[in-house]
Parts: structure tokens; sequence; C-alpha cells
């Protein structure tokens, strides 16, 4: 209670562009295992999986969830009354935000990736850039992208459509979305 009171007497009293020595903030932050911990006791009984826990400082926990079939609100909103449930805010107080990751992030874990076979991702690798593609396979190792081009074929007139099947580990891959087209 002491540290609780310490951070927000530090941090609601400093003046601005000042800072608060960190290992305040950090002492009295939620730590993410005990919300995991919260957490997963709903996930056992659900189709929701967890893309992401956060804690940011000042307690702001973010809970991205996705399901296979979408999330609904009524998912989010389930996931944090569990979660306000299981803290207490006279002993830590915080901002809770239950959400899903949305189209525009980027893929995280293994369960994401399964879940948009043979949609169009935008792949960033490491070392060789953006590839487009169909994404066709996915393994405990990493992807299979399916790409087409236009190229110029011996022997036929004007530029031919080539399918190329890419193969990428996971770490290889910087960062994974999903190509949102209408």
């Amino acid at each position: 209670m002491l540290c609780v009171y310490l951070c927000h007497y530090l941090v609601g009293n400093r003046e601005r562009g000042q800072k608060v020595p960190f290992s305040f903030e950090e002492k009295c932050m939620i730590s993410i295992e005990k919300i995991s911990k919260i957490v997963d006791v709903k996930i056992a009984v659900s189709t929701n999986f967890v893309v992401d826990i956060s804690v940011k400082p000042g307690n702001k926990i973010v809970i991205l969830l996705d399901n296979d079939k979408g999330v609904s609100i009524d998912d989010c909103i389930a996931m944090s009354r569990h979660v306000e449930s299981g803290l207490d805010r006279d002993e830590e107080d915080f901002e809770l935000n239950v959400m899903s990751p949305g189209l525009s992030e980027p893929l995280k874990i293994l369960r994401q990736y399964k879940k948009y076979i043979d949609k169009e991702v935008d792949v960033v690798t490491k070392e060789s850039g953006k590839i487009k593609g169909k994404l066709v396979l996915v393994t405990d190792e990493g992807i299979q992208l399916e790409t087409k081009t236009k190229e110029k074929v011996e022997g036929k007139k004007g530029k031919q459509v080539i399918i190329k099947k890419i193969d990428l580990t996971f770490s290889q891959i910087k960062e994974t979305k999903i190509v949102i087209s209408f």
C-alpha cells in the first residue's frame, strides 16, 4: 500500500518532463504473471486465446484476445470483469483495456497465423524486405507463402503470371500483417 501511495504521489506531483525514478514505478506495477494467472482461468473455459498481455507504467493493463471465429464485445466485457474481480483496487489502482488485436496489428502468435491460412498477408522479413502473398501453410517452425508475379517467359508473348512458393521460418520474419481488401 505504501508503494502504491509513493508511486501515485511521485507520478502525480512531477513537473512536465520530469522523470520519476524508474525503481519506484517498476516496483509498483502489477506483474504480467499475476494478470496471466487470472486470465488463464477464464481462457481455460472459452474458445478465446490470449495474443498479448502488457502492463505499462501507472498499471495500464492491456489484454489482447482473439478467437478463431472472431472476438465479440461480450467476450471482452466478460474477460474485463473477470480480471477486475481478481484484482483489488484498494491494494493497487489500475486501468484495464481488453480488446481484439484488430486487423491492422501484426500477427504475434502461432494460432493467429493458423487462423489466417488462405488469406493475403504482408510479411516484412529481417533481411530481404517486404513480401506480399497468400498464407498457404503454417507449421511450428514457420510459414509458406504463395506469391504471384508477372514475368517474361521465354517462348511466350507478354508477361505471364508466375506462382512461387516461399518458405520462411519465424526467425526470418520481422512482422506479418493481414492485407485488408474490400
